[in-house]
């Protein structure tokens, strides 16, 4: 999926396709959202709105919709939500509209709503459209077991089994494991919770893994194994608030709260500052590409680029290309 996403940015851009590279954009955004690479996601996604800005083309916000969703902005990813499923029924899209819930359950299960996580599981899983209502089972699964639902939980992990010991891939077995440590419980409960850990990082699904380590530390917790909650979940934590996902990272806080430790707070630095289009901007002139190169690129004028320059300069405190070429950009 990440290897035919990048190849499909890069043939659109070698090509110059203009009609093509937003979906391609749009795509590969999607993909770095779940491989944890949520900043480079953002660039692409306000690529790909500079790009239709500029042609006029049609709004594409899938990628849009699963980055907050994974970052936690309730109220931008309801309101991406209702947009995408009104226009999808009218399209007869059933799997823009699996991609929609899929996103809602990641995030109410983030935010710790299971209730809600588990509503918006519940519909692709129903519809039976195969990809996102896979997708879907491990969110579901969770949802379940938090809002006292075992019983629906059981048939989602069944559901999940055959799936994932069908793909054989490391991403499917890894949530299966994860599901599957989360209705067991003693030594069973935490074979299959090492499983997943062990599975999802031979995957590119960092977002899953942390998450891994997140309902394994949360397990230990209930345990009374303090000791080993604390390894997990600041673990957890870590790799959530490094990524950006930030309401499965604020779950990770509480409960390492709730060990006796606070969780350490996160190293702020001079390119946090930089919105999604000058961090794109930097990256290209870091490459030594020129003013007129990144306008076109970005469909953006040559006096825009200057502009954003100006500004990167001024908030990582530098005055040349050359500076900002020596800096370690994230």
């Amino acid at each position: 999926m990440h290897a035919l996403a990048e190849l499909d940015v890069r043939l659109a851009r070698e090509a110059g396709a203009l009609s093509r590279l937003p979906a391609a954009l749009n795509a590969l955004s999607s993909v770095l959202v779940l491989t944890g690479d949520l900043g480079r996601a953002a660039e692409l996604v306000a690529e790909e709105a500079a790009i239709r800005s500029a042609t006029g083309g049609p709004p594409l916000p899938n990628a849009r919709l699963i980055l907050a969703a994974w970052q936690g902005r309730r109220a931008e990813t309801t309101a991406l939500h209702a947009t995408m499923v009104a226009e999808a029924k009218g399209r007869g899209e059933g799997a823009t509209l699996g991609l929609a819930d899929v996103a809602m359950a990641a995030l109410h299960n983030g935010l710790g709503n299971y209730g809600e996580a588990l509503a918006a599981a519940s519909v692709p899983v129903e519809r039976g459209e195969l990809t996102f209502a896979s997708i879907a089972l491990p969110e579901l699964v969770e949802a379940c077991v938090h809002a006292g639902e075992p019983g629906r939980a059981d048939a989602a992990l069944e559901q999940l089994r055959v799936r994932a010991q069908a793909s054989g891939t490391a991403w499917g077995l890894g949530l299966y494991a994860r599901s599957r440590a989360l209705l067991s419980t003693g030594p069973d409960a935490e074979e299959h919770y090492r499983e997943a850990i062990d599975q999802l990082g031979r995957s590119r699904m960092a977002t899953h893994l942390a998450r891994a380590h997140l309902v394994y530390g949360e397990w230990l917790r209930r345990e009374g194994r303090r000791q080993g909650a604390r390894e997990q979940l600041r673990t957890a934590h870590e790799m959530l608030t490094g990524m950006g996902v930030d309401a499965f990272a604020a779950r990770a806080a509480r409960e390492l709260g709730a060990t006796g430790e606070h969780p350490r707070e996160r190293t702020e630095k001079p390119t946090d500052d930089l919105t999604a289009q000058e961090l794109h901007v930097a990256r290209l002139v870091a490459t030594g590409a020129t003013s007129r190169e990144v306008a076109a690129q970005l469909f953006l004028s040559p006096r825009t680029v200057e502009a954003h320059l100006r500004a990167i300069f001024r908030k990582l405190a530098i005055t040349s290309r050359r500076e900002l070429r020596d800096l370690p950009l994230p």
